[in-house]
């Protein structure tokens, strides 16, 4: 904001792209934000399970206070949401952790899905981050290519949040609206 004979406001922001960041450089440090923001960073589909351990487990040793700890635990659980199959190759994680550290996971992880059921929210968080998604990756194409058909419109509400993920990701390298047509077709 500037007025003729003063600067009143000047906002100077450094952009991080938080995909990537390489998750392995935040695993250590005693900071809850480092532990949500874990969760968004780069991470080879076969780290998908040790990261969310390494955030659960980076954020069971902190002392916050109950509301602080549920509150990057949805974050975690909404942005890191594991398959079956990782879900497994975490509970194999888990349990070679040492018993103190692992109870501490344990009740950290099982008060916020207690306290999520008993709210509802992990429906409605997956619901409404899909959504968001949705019209975040609709409204760039339309930014970038203009107007999209209703058979694209179609096709981008039936991706999960992952891939709707991948597609925003994707969407940098775009250059010609048939660059989304190929992938939109590609398996």
């Amino acid at each position: 904001m500037v007025f003729p004979d003063r600067v009143v406001l000047d906002f100077r922001f450094r952009a991080i792209q938080l995909n990537r960041l390489n998750w392995r450089d935040f695993a250590r440090r005693e900071n809850p934000a480092a532990s949500a923001l874990m969760a968004r960073m780069k991470i080879a589909p076969d780290d998908r399970a040790r990261v969310k351990l390494e955030c659960v487990r980076l954020l069971s040793t902190l002392r916050l206070n109950e509301a602080k700890m549920h509150l990057i635990l949805g974050f975690v659980d909404t942005y890191l949401r594991l398959n079956d199959d990782e879900q497994k190759i975490y509970q194999t994680e888990l349990e070679k952790l040492a018993p103190v550290e692992k109870e501490q996971i344990v009740e950290a992880t099982m008060s916020w899905a207690e306290r999520a059921e008993q709210k509802g929210l992990q429906k409605g968080l997956q619901q409404g981050l899909q959504q968001g998604m949705l019209t975040l990756v609709t409204k760039q194409i339309e930014h970038r290519f203009g107007l999209i058909d209703s058979q694209t419109r179609e096709r981008l509400s039936e991706l999960s949040s992952d891939q709707l993920e991948t597609l925003g990701d994707a969407l940098l390298d775009f250059s010609r609206p048939e660059d989304l047509a190929e992938w939109l077709q590609s398996p």
